[in-house]
């Protein structure tokens, strides 16, 4: 690794980054919400029905999509991890795919499948279901996305788990059943609770699937926030809710980088071997596992993939893709993108070489507490994106920088803030389970540092940093939050272009949307397969 100059000089671009585009625009937001609280009490949130509504509906719609990703998403990762059939591995691969499509993409794929003319939600509404309006719409677009992490993630723990110790559980007469919470359950709970953090991140400080899918009853903080911004210009009274987000979040987020550092140690075991199903019971496990995934992760793109072929054939779809305006959306898209996508690769890139060299250096001088805890708070510093929503980021945005919110520069910064951290997520994860032996051998036959990142760091690294990329890149295309707030109107892009369309009264409006939703979910995917090339399955995503 690089020397102690070179070590204390990897920070600097991400950090000088956060501190002009994320930390000062807080500090701004919380100097409004001091000003905004002369006139608006602190307590005011609590006191109000309706900002309390809020709060508390935020806070469960979260915890209950968190409990039912944990109820769902554990047998799905223990039939993945311990069982062998045909498709195995496809399912795997396409497991993620849910995650990288855009939020105005699921939410229209939700619509598709439970709306008032989607496949499942008209025959219900006929039979006096109508689920408009109701929670299910937030909470099973929320399942859509979130449900991944907690499978992928137990997958990779159950995959951690020593085949020694669970077969001296069962040599020592322990059923299956006990060998699993005894021996299994204490190894891959702080993997399971490490992807619960972010599901309650993602699904507290969500916006796109919030503003489509709430309606008026069960809209989120954030489009309350954005409503009080955007059109009843309350900036006192929405920085001060947008503070309070802040430190609630605050809380998860630190725990999930802690948690994150004790995955750290790497190691080498024999996993527990995968075997075919014997017996029904197993057979009706693979079966009840695909049924499953195919109802919560599959059936909402191939709704919108219904819809969309309708809206072409018999519907007034088709005319949308041969107007200017969805040209120049298209091109916008793009742009914008690649340009945050080249920004958030050196971000996290440095951001992951910086925690790899406190952590190295804390074990070369004897890790002291404060040493130790500069490496823990500049390894959660990747997820501060996370803990500060999309809208917030954009708000303090507004505040600080009034006379650049127009500006090319500042809407790609915010575009590259919220991609940067899966590259800093997918690198340090694998740079933590790099032996560090491998960096110490080419130093003493004489390479550079630079010399070692270029010819053993990087190699070792490059399967990570393709996904990281793939995950910033799918992040870069489907950004709706920042586009509302600091675009201009020529810098339409395809998720601002849909919500318009969206907001158009009529059913040619409505095709319309469906079609651009589809292209905006084609270009994601063809992003996220083409940058992560061949699955690599010693690390995960």
């Amino acid at each position: 690794m690089p020397r102690l100059p070179l070590r204390w000089m990897l920070p600097a671009l991400p950090l000088a980054f956060l501190a002009v585009v994320l930390l000062a625009p807080v500090l701004r937001l919380l100097d409004e919400g001091l000003a905004g609280a002369a006139d608006v009490s602190w307590w005011a949130l609590w006191q109000d029905d309706h900002l309390r509504w809020r709060v508390l509906w935020s806070f469960a719609q979260a915890a209950i999509t968190c409990a039912l990703a944990l109820l769902l998403g554990l047998p799905l990762a223990w039939v993945l991890a311990r069982l062998e059939f045909a498709g195995r591995g496809a399912v795997l691969r396409l497991l993620m795919l849910p995650f990288v499509v855009p939020t105005l993409v699921a939410a229209l794929g939700v619509l598709s499948l439970w709306g008032p003319r989607g496949w499942l939600g008209e025959p219900l509404a006929s039979a006096g279901f109508d689920l408009e309006g109701s929670p299910w719409l937030l909470l099973y677009g929320n399942l859509f996305f979130n449900l991944c992490l907690v499978v992928r993630a137990g997958v990779d723990a159950l995959e951690q788990v020593s085949a020694a110790r669970v077969g001296a559980a069962r040599s020592l007469g322990a059923s299956p059943w006990r060998a699993f919470w005894r021996v299994e359950w204490p190894a891959i709970a702080p993997w399971l609770a490490s992807a619960l953090c972010l599901v309650f991140l993602y699904c507290f400080s969500g916006f796109g699937l919030a503003l489509i899918l709430g309606g008026q009853r069960y809209a989120t903080v954030e489009v309350e926030i954005y409503t009080l911004v955007a059109y009843e210009l309350e900036l006192g009274q929405a920085g001060v809710l947008a503070v309070w987000m802040l430190g609630l979040t605050g809380g998860v987020a630190l725990a999930y980088a802690w948690i994150e550092k004790r995955l750290a140690a790497p190691g080498r075991i024999t996993p527990v071997a995968r075997r075919r199903p014997q017996g029904l019971g197993q057979w009706a496990a693979v079966a009840g596992a695909l049924a499953v995934l195919g109802l919560v992760c599959a059936a909402p793109l191939l709704a919108i993939v219904g819809q969309a072929a309708r809206a072409l054939l018999w519907g007034q779809g088709g005319a949308v893709l041969l107007e200017p305006e969805t040209g120049q959306a298209l091109w916008n898209t793009l742009r914008f993108s690649a340009m945050a996508l080249v920004l958030a690769t050196a971000l996290g890139l440095t951001h992951a070489l910086a925690v790899r060299g406190l952590d190295v250096a804390g074990a070369a001088r004897g890790a002291s507490a404060a040493r130790g805890g500069l490496a823990l708070a500049w390894r959660a510093a990747a997820f501060l994106p996370f803990v500060v929503s999309p809208v917030t980021v954009a708000f303090g945005l507004l505040l600080l920088y009034p006379d650049w919110t127009a500006s090319l520069g500042l809407l790609v910064a915010a575009y590259a803030l919220l991609a940067y951290p899966f590259v800093a997520k997918s690198l340090t994860a694998a740079l933590d389970g790099l032996p560090a032996s491998y960096a110490q051998a080419a130093a003493t036959l004489g390479a550079s540092p630079w010399r070692v990142f270029w010819r053993v760091t990087l190699p070792l690294v490059s399967g990570a940093l393709r996904r990281g990329m793939a995950f910033a890149a799918a992040t870069a295309l489907g950004e709706f939050a920042v586009s509302l707030f600091l675009s201009r109107p020529e810098w339409t892009t395809l998720t601002t272009l849909i919500y318009q369309r969206l907001g158009r009264p009529g059913a040619g409006n409505l095709d319309a949307a469906l079609v651009l939703a589809c292209v905006l979910m084609l270009l994601a995917l063809l992003a996220f397969a083409g940058i992560e090339g061949k699955k690599d399955n010693r690390s995960h995503a």
